[in-house]
């Protein structure tokens, strides 16, 4: 039964009764199928159709069946991009106008995607649609993504029937963090056995369509279908890196020219559209020595690795579609979340996770382990030069609103209705009009109320007259842009941008440049005109400030860190004594015990089996950097994984006898982020040593947890492979922390520069 009152009659007998049932809620009949294909952190370059030379034969395809448009504009981030796709509203009127990891305590920036404002899943789901979400989520606040929190923002809880997934913004490709429905779960397989996410993802998504046929030949259904590509890790299986091998060994210059020239060729960029200027913090590739090149070569092997691997599996999810016979009454929508990603930084890594911890990242040790970028030890990004080259023919990168953060590919195809053809559109669009151009196609109004919440208007703007009329005007005139404090107006061909450096507060954000771009001639941003046009110039910054009071967009912030991000209440709060149990699901990082910088005791009470025991007691992390107290041929044993740039080990000189044992590790703290750990037995000391670098910030990036009776597919350390359960019982593990947490004053600075 629905909320509907009741329409029957109820007598005191079924003889003067009237039963009466609310109509059965179906989809108008030919409705159909949605599909959202989310890239991440893809440049406007990068796809074969929009001018790049990687290998995107899949897309190439739908894009000449369908329709590219090449005027599409994004927030510059992910999780704001995702909430404007899927509400059709502005990012700050979402409250996020930031990543969730990064909320404050403004309405625009709590990562509480409000309720009025409903996601097209909950609208879809009013009318008859199935509703399935497939990979990346990052829309759900970081404090309730653990097992103890509230289901209300996850996938299920806004209008999604079925999840499988991850929930921040990246994972490990090999060993994800795994997310099914409302639990989490283990990979099917493990890497050694080549499991690969993006192939998980892809078997999930045609599960899911399956399901819905085997039941029900007529219902359309909503997937929205996320890749972790290209984010980074830049992951694949080693043939998809193979395969590019040798290709960018001209580097990101001779790219750039040959990706511009097939842009122009294409008509991809208007006639006449110039190369921004390569940034001077960007070295020339001919100024670089062999071994850079070819580490950076490398690097850029891996990306096109992943994008290439990821293109083909698309490919396989829309042959399944199209072998059903589902393909041509299908809206498709393929798009980009921002510009290309600058957080590999100038050199590139092989293990992100090292800028949070203040740990350089150098040329030389990615040229020692060049054959594993790309691999499950690497968590590797490309260098600076590689971005700007993504990003062909725009200024800056990912995170700012020049062209660079904001301008992403965008191709929409239904083969049912749209017989385009392989056209271009160079109309003015952006994220927040991409659902209410398919509401509109599928003839739905967006509801009054959804879940009895009156919902807030859609300030997107329908662009469905551009898929048949090439002819169109451009409807959107109005957008402005925030990240961080780099702000941007577009207004009726003109914009107004300025630059604003992140984390600095010695540069008040009345004493930034504002420049000025008549966009619809200079697309690529080259020819400021602040000085010639004074009066549009102030035209559009008070325009900005209106649209700013508008959306929810201040107070103005450039600092991705500080007390309004540290200083919000936890969900759980912290103690001092956490107690562990065999088996349970991975603890996120954010919520489990804080054992960096201060005094801890592990205790765990187990019964160990007849013939020696082994596996993990207590672990945190991955071998990208963590944690673990194991049992390795009968002895007592701990490792620190040093972000992955050395190993300490503490090891037992006893074999440990049959039957119940208290199994203990104690860790002083001597100095800042170093300090002595003992191994006990029974209250017996039987081995000790010294962690001189413990991992100041962050074990890891990629969702690898702390982990009780098992440990992560990738393990803290090689002296065991593999989750290595603990083969006895384990009764529990106790973990006391003894202190406040120290602070190391760099180790935080190191924040104001992470994952940029």
């Amino acid at each position: 039964m629905g909320d509907e009152p009741f329409q029957g009659r109820v007598g005191r007998t079924f003889e003067d009764s009237e039963p009466w049932w609310p109509e059965v809620r179906r989809a108008r009949p030919g409705a159909p199928n949605v599909v959202y294909v989310l890239l991440d952190d893809v440049g406007f370059a990068q796809l074969g159709c929009f001018g790049s030379d990687v290998a995107t034969p899949t897309l190439d395809r739908l894009a000449a069946r369908g329709l590219r448009f090449t005027n599409f504009h994004t927030t510059a981030l992910c999780s704001p991009t995702r909430a404007c796709l899927l509400t059709g509203r502005n990012h700050h009127s979402n409250g996020m106008g930031r990543i969730t990891d990064l909320s404050m305590g403004f309405p625009g920036y709590d990562a509480r995607i409000p309720f009025a404002n409903g996601l097209l899943s909950e609208i879809l789901l009013l009318h008859g649609y199935a509703t399935f979400a497939v990979g990346k989520w990052h829309l759900t606040p970081e404090d309730e993504c653990h097992m103890a929190a509230p289901r209300t923002r996850w996938p299920l809880g806004r209008g999604f029937e079925r999840f499988y997934g991850f929930m921040d913004g990246e994972t490990h490709q090999f060993t994800p963090a795994l997310i099914s429905d409302n639990h989490q779960i283990h990979p099917p397989r493990g890497y050694e056995d080549g499991y690969h996410l993006t192939e998980d993802l892809v078997d999930q998504a045609i599960t899911f369509v399956k399901d819905l046929r085997a039941v029900d030949d007529a219902k359309p259904f909503f997937l929205y279908f996320c890749t972790g590509a290209c984010h980074a890790p830049h992951q694949s299986p080693p043939e998809w890196i193979e395969r590019h091998r040798g290709r960018f060994d001209d580097g990101w210059d001779a790219w750039r020219d040959a990706t511009l020239a097939r842009q122009l060729a294409d008509g991809v960029l208007p006639a006449g559209t110039e190369l921004s200027p390569r940034p001077e913090w960007v070295p020339a590739w001919d100024s670089l020595d062999d071994t850079a090149k070819a580490v950076y070569a490398r690097y850029m092997e891996a990306f096109a690795g992943f994008l290439s691997h990821t293109d083909d599996q698309i490919g396989r999810l829309l042959q399944f579609l199209e072998t059903c016979g589902e393909l041509d009454n299908t809206i498709l929508v393929v798009m980009s979340d921002n510009g290309a990603s600058s957080e590999g930084g100038p050199f590139g890594s092989v293990n992100d996770v090292r800028q949070w911890n203040v740990v350089p990242r150098t040329v030389e040790e990615a040229f020692a382990r060049l054959e594993e970028i790309g691999g499950p030890w690497c968590h590797n990004n490309y260098p600076w030069g590689w971005t700007v080259a993504g990003n062909t023919p725009f200024k800056r990168w990912k995170r700012e609103t020049h062209e660079g953060g904001v301008a992403d590919p965008l191709i929409f195809s239904w083969p049912a209705a749209l017989r385009s053809g392989g056209e271009l559109r160079r109309q003015y669009v952006h994220a927040i009009d991409v659902t209410p151009t398919v509401l509109e196609l599928i003839d739905v109004e967006p509801p009054e109320t959804v879940g009895g919440v009156v919902q807030r208007a859609i300030e997107g703007i329908s662009f469905a007259d551009c898929l048949t009329d090439s002819g169109a005007e451009s409807r959107h005139h109005t957008q402005y842009y925030e990240m961080f404090g780099c702000r941007a107006l577009y207004h009726r061909g003109w914009k107004a941008v300025t630059f604003h450096p992140i984390q600095d507060t010695s540069v008040g954000f009345d004493d930034d440049r504002w420049e000025l771009y008549h966009v619809d001639m200079d697309a690529s941003e080259c020819h400021d005109l602040a000085d010639r046009e004074p009066e549009k110039l102030e035209e559009l910054i008070q325009l900005w400030w209106a649209e700013a009071e508008r959306h929810q967009v201040l107070p103005l912030d450039n600092r991705p860190f500080s007390e309004l991000v540290f200083g919000k209440p936890r969900l759980v709060p912290e103690r001092r004594r956490y107690v562990y149990r065999s088996g349970a699901a991975a603890v996120p990082e954010t919520t489990a015990v804080n054992v960096r910088n201060r005094d801890h005791v592990i205790r765990a009470r187990v019964e160990v089996p007849d013939g020696g025991a082994s596996g993990v007691l207590l672990a945190q992390g991955s071998g990208l950097g963590g944690w673990a107290l194991y049992l390795l041929g009968g002895r007592l044993a701990y490792a620190h994984n040093y972000v992955s740039v050395e190993e300490h080990h503490i090891d037992s000189d006893q074999d440990i006898t049959a039957g119940p044992h208290e199994l203990s590790y104690r860790f002083r703290r001597t100095g800042e982020h170093t300090g002595t750990g003992e191994l006990l037995v029974d209250g017996t000391v039987v081995g000790q040593g010294t962690i001189p670098r413990f991992t100041p910030m962050r074990f890891s990036l990629t969702g690898a947890g702390l982990t009780c009776g098992y440990g992560d597919g990738l393990p803290v350390t090689r002296r065991y492979s593999g989750t290595f359960p603990f083969n006895g019982t384990i009764h529990e593990v106790v973990v006391e922390v003894d202190g406040t947490e120290f602070v190391d004053p760099e180790a935080d600075a190191a924040f104001a520069i992470a994952r940029q």
